[in-house]
C-alpha cells in the first residue's frame, strides 16, 4: 500500500488532470463546432441579392418583396444537412452605413470568418432610393457597375488584411448573381470577375490576391440564379436550381466537408 502522502499526490495528479480536461473542453467543442459549422460572410452592394442567395442556401422560403431593398443589420442564416454539417452565414448590409462598417469589422478582424462568398450582379443590382426621397430609385447599368467596383475595393481590403493575419489559407468565391437577366451572355461576364482577365474588377481581384499572397487566398468565381425559372426567364428553374447547388458543394469542398 502507498503511504498517505502519495496516495494524495496520486489525487491531486487525477484531479488536476480531470480538471484541466474540463477547463478545455469547450474549447474543444467549440473548435468541432467551427469545423462543421465555418462562418461565411456574405457581402456585396445593396440591391445585388445577399440575402435571396443566403436564403436559399440556408433553404429559408421566405424572400424580399420587390420594394424591400437593403438592410441595415448583419442577417444571419444556417444551413444544415443530415451529416450534422453546414454553414452560419453572416450577411453583412451593403449601405455604407456606420452599421455596415461595423459589420465589416466583425467579420473580418473581430471574430475572423472561414470564408468569404462576394455577391455582384453585373450591374444589374436594384437601386435603392436615396434617404429622404420620393418616386421610383434609378441607375443606369454603368453606375451600378462603378458603385459595384468602388464596394468591391472596400470589401478586398479588409479580405486582405484578415488573410495576412491568418495561419491558414481563406477561401473567397465571387458568386456572379441575377444570371437569369443575361444567360446568353454568361461566358463573357463571368470572364469579367476572373483574375487574370484584365478587366477592371478581374485586375482587383489580381491586386487583392498579390497582397494577400497567393498561397493565402483561394479564389472560385461562379454564376447563381437565387429566383431564375420565370415564364419570361432565358435560364430554366432546373438550371438556375443547379447553380445554387454546384456553389453548395463548392462551399463544402472549401471547408472540407467532402
Amino acid at each position: 500500500m502507498l503511504p498517505s502522502s502519495g496516495r494524495s499526490a496520486i489525487g491531486a495528479t487525477v484531479a488536476g488532470g480531470v480538471l484541466a480536461g474540463l477547463s478545455t473542453a469547450p474549447e474543444r467543442v467549440g473548435r468541432l463546432f467551427r469545423r462543421r459549422y465555418p462562418t461565411v460572410a456574405v457581402t456585396g452592394m445593396t440591391g445585388v441579392g445577399k440575402s435571396q442567395l443566403a436564403n436559399r442556401l440556408s433553404g429559408r422560403t421566405t424572400q424580399a418583396t420587390a420594394g424591400e431593398v437593403g438592410s441595415a443589420v448583419m442577417e444571419r442564416r444556417t444551413r444544415r444537412s443530415a451529416r450534422l454539417q453546414g454553414f452560419r452565414f453572416l450577411v453583412v448590409p451593403g449601405d455604407n452605413a456606420a452599421t455596415r462598417l461595423a459589420a465589416l469589422d466583425q467579420v473580418f478582424h473581430d471574430e475572423p470568418v472561414d470564408g468569404v462568398i462576394h455577391v455582384v450582379a453585373n450591374g444589374h443590382a436594384t437601386p435603392r432610393r436615396p434617404a429622404g426621397t420620393t418616386g421610383p430609385a434609378t441607375a443606369t447599368r454603368e453606375e451600378q457597375l462603378a458603385a459595384e467596383l468602388e464596394d468591391w475595393s472596400i470589401t478586398a481590403h479588409r479580405i486582405a488584411s484578415m488573410a495576412v493575419r491568418r495561419d491558414k489559407p481563406v477561401w473567397l468565391v465571387i458568386a456572379v448573381t441575377k444570371t437569369d437577366l443575361y444567360a446568353d451572355d454568361l461566358d463573357v461576364v463571368m470572364d469579367y470577375y476572373s483574375p487574370g482577365s484584365g478587366s477592371p474588377f478581374g485586375t482587383k481581384v489580381d491586386e487583392l490576391r498579390a497582397l494577400a499572397g497567393g498561397a493565402k487566398l483561394s479564389v472560385d468565381v461562379l454564376p447563381v440564379s437565387s429566383q431564375g425559372g420565370g415564364r419570361s426567364s432565358e435560364l430554366p428553374a432546373k438550371q438556375a436550381s443547379a447553380m445554387v447547388d454546384a456553389l453548395a458543394a463548392r462551399l463544402a469542398q472549401l471547408s472540407g466537408h467532402v
